[in-house]
């Protein structure tokens, strides 16, 4: 099995969708069957699994998604790359645990993980309706990945 989509609650479809291009992401679908259904698919630049948002596809409140991931291999460089496409985007950090991130912002220390650890650093960003995105750096898998 393979993770396709996730749905994202957003109250203003073309206005997630503006904000999604915005950064980079290639829209795949934008498929309106009435007034009261429409479906927008993207794919962040390098990714399998796309999101999907729309009229009529969820009951879930706009808003609403939290702890949505994107992993990259250099943090630094994708901060400045979503600060630059407009993205109000955190500073990177590291859980002071030294585990995985908290929820919300408890548990943060600034700057990368030491030596940039595998899967130790951060950045979140949020889209307009608030679903909150953490963007985490990995460069080594753990095994079996």
């Amino acid at each position: 099995m393979k993770l396709e989509v996730v749905v994202v609650p957003v109250s203003d479809v073309d206005k997630a969708k503006a904000f999604y291009q915005g950064l980079g992401w290639r829209l795949d679908a934008d498929f309106a069957k009435s007034e009261d259904f429409r479906v927008v698919q993207l794919t962040p630049p390098g990714s399998p699994a796309s999101i999907i948002f729309g009229t009529g596809l969820t009951s879930a409140a706009p808003g609403s998604a939290d702890g949505l991931q994107l992993v990259v291999d250099d943090i630094d460089a994708a901060r400045a790359e979503l600060a630059s496409r407009g993205a109000e985007v955190s500073e990177v950090f590291h859980d002071a645990g030294g585990v995985f991130h908290h929820g919300g912002t408890a548990g943060r220390a600034a700057g990368p993980a030491p030596d940039h650890q595998s899967y130790g650093s951060f950045a979140s960003f949020s889209d307009p309706d608030g679903n909150g995105w953490f963007v985490q750096e990995v460069t080594t898998r753990l095994p079996g990945r």
